[in-house]
């Protein structure tokens, strides 16, 4: 069967290769966990969400192939059917719409417990990104732990599952952290970035009816600020208004949510955080960039302010379920807004070079591919 795959460590490796199809006996990540004895299951590909993560592999920042293999499957935003389970497989039967999680459990007390979101191994185990084969592929199959059950009425909005549980696990985490307070309503909240992650940030904090602001960079009005207006929020350009100004305007933030992957704007955002306020940094930003900050200030302010830096990565079964019931709240609250980020579909594997191309379009705001 076909698949899209690099060679990890070679810059613009990306290539189309012939894989062998899997059954339900393989064991697709035998290096670090075997699939249970009829626990299996069988999926049929039919989207694939890509991103900066799949250009960066490509551009050879990081990603390494299973052990013994020189090629990497990449793409980790899974969208697909069932086609066939195991004998001990309840949670899902054949015709059911899945997504699948993407890390897979180290040795840790963490992923013992389930929590492999969360691994404190320096080496960590994601598909499509790090020692284990993606999703870009015709068919795969995995452990029932890891497969998420889609509404078939969200089968439309399948491909964001994994984007939407990266968003649904950070706003917990700051909700959780923020239980010190005992008491903690955020009346406010700044999404900085309105990529797709910022614009999912962006309908589940207005869906808890948080006043939420979301600020990118180009002057409105676009897709992007369409989406956040649908969404009840207000757009700002930082172009037109600085991080400080939109504060003196509409008052400080009790939550930011940061998903812009630039390191300036995440300590920038650390100067405008109300008292008793949660910064989550969500996004990584890669290469090498110094950021001059008036430190002491910083220190006095966070100190006496009670605030709290939260960093959050991934997400397991649990967040992708959390990220599900989002998008189904936001159907019904906002139907049809959401839809509107899937902007730009592939048609096929064959297609790689042009998704490739496409992730390079800063007017791409959702690139994915249609496999099935």
């Amino acid at each position: 069967m076909k698949a899209v795959a690099v060679l990890p460590g070679k810059k613009s490796s990306v290539h189309e290769r012939e894989i062998p199809e899997p059954g339900l006996m393989d064991q697709p990540h035998p290096h670090v966990c075997k699939i249970p004895e009829g626990r299996a299951v069988l999926v049929k590909v039919l989207q694939v969400g890509v991103d900066a993560t799949d250009r960066e592999i490509n551009e050879a920042l990081y990603g390494n192939a299973p052990p013994g293999g020189e090629h990497l499957v990449i793409g980790h935003e899974s969208f697909g059917q069932v086609v066939e389970v195991g004998a001990r497989v309840g949670e899902v039967k054949p015709g059911d719409y899945v997504s699948c999680t993407v890390r897979r459990p180290g040795g840790s007390l963490f992923d013992q417990i389930g929590r492999n979101d969360i691994t404190s191994e320096e080496v960590y185990y994601e598909r499509g990104i790090n020692l284990c084969h993606g999703f870009l592929t015709e068919y795969f199959v995995d452990d029932a732990e890891y497969i998420v059950k889609v509404p078939r009425d969200l089968k439309h909005l399948g491909v964001l599952a994994e984007p939407a549980s990266v968003c649904a696990k950070a706003i917990e985490q700051a909700f959780l952290a923020q239980e010190r307070l005992q008491v903690w309503r955020p009346r406010r909240a700044y999404v900085l970035g309105a990529g797709q992650i910022g614009l999912l940030a962006t309908m589940m904090l207005t869906l808890r009816g948080i006043e939420t602001h979301t600020i990118a960079t180009r002057p409105g009005p676009h897709l992007k600020s369409e989406i956040v207006e649908a969404y009840g929020a207000t757009y700002h350009s930082s172009r037109e208004k600085s991080l400080h100004d939109l504060a003196k305007q509409v008052g400080k933030p009790d939550l930011i949510f940061e998903a812009t992957g630039n390191p300036e704007v995440c300590f920038r955002a650390m100067e405008v955080l109300a008292h008793n306020g949660a910064l989550v940094w969500t996004s990584i930003t890669g290469g090498s960039q110094n950021v001059t900050i008036d430190g002491a200030r910083i220190n006095l302010e966070w100190v006496l302010g009670n605030k709290l830096l939260v960093a959050s990565v991934n997400g397991n079964r649990r967040h992708f379920e959390l990220g599900l019931q989002a998008l189904s709240h936001g159907e019904l609250t906002y139907p049809g807004v959401t839809q509107k980020i899937l902007t730009h579909p592939v048609a096929g594997l064959s297609h790689y070079k042009e998704m490739m191309r496409l992730l390079e379009n800063k007017e791409a705001l959702k690139v994915y591919v249609n496999v099935g």
